[in-house]
């Protein structure tokens, strides 16, 4: 079952193809609080805080002006709240993938019965070999999506995802990822990469390819490097809810002065355990169903 809370533009009720235009309407789902937090790869949370900070930042989310669907919690599937990752929502529709990591393999499921509750088709499934997380896909503008080629995200998928894109008009460019700390951990495109406006996107730069930092320059897209010292409070874990205006999570000051000295409006929340100890940010535990100027456009 989907709740929505909230209130959000008249219109449209589904599409998105950018990063940064208004946040209308947004999928969340309540994280579980019992399951093999250590199999998933999370430092074990606080029950309690776990589902306070997540009604805190719905509460945010929603006195930003979004409407907030908020899809019940999967039992046991403690990964599941970072909804992000099992699939996406483009101009036409959902798009269900498939998923690398065992533990996550029945979200793609989920997350469709989730978006369809929430009145958003699925027009299109991942198959055979193709997987993929959500987390690596970022778009640059509405007709181009960067995707990183990464452990949870292979040739098949970025192949199937750019034939899907192509039937709304939409070019796939994909960039490799760095091995970093190897198939175990995940690095995904957006944990060093946050667009917040047209022009500007925090960025690590230590991890990011060359081949995306020339395609920023070259977009004139102004870069918030995020230091080695807030990198792994998830600093470049940046969500745009209009241009400029965004959320973060609390205890990155010298990310948040730099966005500020941008023109940024920030709004920070308390992720200590829906966050930092599931290594998901607010980017992570959004699935974002409308971007669209009040004209629609």
């Amino acid at each position: 079952m989907v709740a929505s809370r909230g209130a959000g533009g008249p219109g449209l009720r589904y599409g998105v193809s950018s990063m940064w235009s208004p946040l209308r309407r947004v999928l969340v789902r309540r994280p579980a609080t019992a399951g093999d937090f250590a199999d998933a790869g999370w430092r074990q949370p606080d029950p309690g805080l776990l589902s306070a900070q997540h009604e805190a930042f719905c509460e945010l989310l929603a006195s930003l002006g979004c409407e907030v669907e908020v899809a019940a919690a999967l039992d046991g599937l403690v990964d599941a709240t970072y909804i992000r990752d099992p699939g996406l929502v483009t101009q036409r529709g959902g798009v269900v993938f498939q998923m690398a990591k065992p533990v996550r393999q029945d979200e793609p499921r989920h997350l469709g019965t989730a978006l369809a509750a929430a009145g958003v088709p699925v027009v299109a499934r991942l198959d055979g070999a193709a997987r993929a997380d959500g987390g690596d896909f970022v778009w640059l503008d509405p007709q181009t999506m960067i995707v990183g080629r990464s452990y949870r995200t292979n040739a098949a998928g970025v192949a199937q995802l750019r034939t899907i894109l192509a039937a709304e008009g939409a070019v796939v460019r994909s960039v490799d990822l760095p091995h970093d700390l190897g198939p175990g951990h995940v690095l995904h495109l957006m944990s060093f990469l946050s667009p917040v406006a047209e022009d500007l996107a925090v960025v690590f730069p230590p991890l990011a390819p060359v081949a995306l930092m020339e395609t920023l320059a070259d977009r004139g897209v102004r870069v918030v490097a995020v230091d080695a010292g807030e990198y792994a409070a998830m600093a470049c874990n940046v969500l745009a809810v209009r241009p400029r205006q965004v959320i973060m999570l609390e205890g990155n000051p010298v990310t948040r002065r730099a966005l500020e000295r941008h023109g940024c409006e920030v709004h920070c929340y308390d992720g200590s355990e829906i966050s930092l100890k599931g290594d998901g940010g607010p980017t992570c535990l959004t699935q974002p169903l409308l971007r669209a100027d009040y004209s629609g456009s």
